[in-house]
């Protein structure tokens, strides 16, 4: 069953790559005016450190904002177009590291990408607005796990490396709505990650289950963006193709580092770009 998840990935990836060449190849002379060389640092800088266990979303959503390369409307197809191949490389090397019980995995992946099938379709129709408010609320979201996980009050965690029964239906179930939520820029690996350990995981499993449900999600989810036209073109290039390169390094040299100081830094960033977001909605709306 791993080997069919593995052949899975690797076609997914190369459907999505056609897709996505494809729609850039159509678009090369009407590119966004954003900058190769910060979009390549931002998605090398954001994977590294989503590999080991920080999350690219919200670092990402801030650092796009600060140096003004897409679009609010735009960043949530961005987000998940420009991560696609990275997050199919970190699922592949973690399911391969780390052991989780076959069907556990399956169902969780499977539930998380049909969650974002849903979700996709309805994020690229918002308008300006709505995609401030939602990005806003998001980042908020995804700050209060981070905050809870660094002041251990998300308690839970064993040894299982599988779930059965009425623990796997909820956590397939969760796993749908966190695929659909991610779409919208609510990144999975935190609360996912929250999940596992209430449900009494190892807290090893999370990297492949967090890793995997987002590898299977985000193909499809990304491809209904693209095809909507609903993301950056350039700036998703711009950061894919780099961020391969941060995984490897991250994955098979650097393996850990101490964290602790970078994520208080991370959710104090998150914080102040929803802050900024929401400011933003309203005050269009009061225009």
């Amino acid at each position: 069953m791993i080997t069919a998840i593995w052949i899975s990935l690797v076609i997914m990836a190369g459907w999505f790559s056609f897709i996505f060449v494809k729609d850039f190849i159509k678009h090369k002379d009407n590119l966004e005016k954003v900058s190769w060389l910060k979009t390549g640092i931002i998605g090398s800088i954001v994977n590294f450190f989503d590999v080991l266990g920080i999350g690219a979303f919200a670092p990402q959503t801030a650092l796009l904002k600060f140096t003004k390369q897409t679009e609010d409307r735009l960043l949530p197809g961005t987000l998940n177009v420009s991560n696609t191949l990275p997050v199919i490389l970190q699922a592949i090397i973690f399911i391969t590291i780390i052991e989780v019980e076959p069907l556990t995995l399956v169902l969780m992946l499977l539930s998380a990408a049909g969650g974002a099938i849903l979700g996709a379709g309805i994020v690229a129709k918002l308008s300006e607005r709505k995609i401030r408010l939602t990005m806003g609320f998001a980042l908020l979201v995804t700050a209060g796990f981070m905050f809870a996980g660094k002041m251990n009050w998300i308690q839970g965690g064993g040894e299982a490396i599988g779930l059965y029964g009425s623990k796997l239906i909820i956590a397939v179930a969760a796993n749908f709505v966190l695929g659909a939520l991610m779409t919208a820029g609510i990144g999975l690996y935190a609360p996912c990650m929250a999940l596992i350990f209430a449900l009494g995981m190892s807290p090893k499993v999370a990297f492949p289950i967090m890793m995997g449900s987002c590898a299977f999600l985000m193909p499809p989810a990304s491809v209904r963006f693209i095809k909507e036209g609903a993301y950056n073109r350039k700036a998703s290039m711009g950061m894919a193709i780099p961020s391969l390169v941060a995984v490897l390094v991250a994955a098979f040299v650097v393996k850990s580092l101490p964290l602790d100081t970078l994520r208080w830094l991370v959710i104090g960033v998150i914080l102040y770009t929803a802050l900024v977001m929401l400011r933003a909605a309203y005050a269009k709306q009061k225009n």
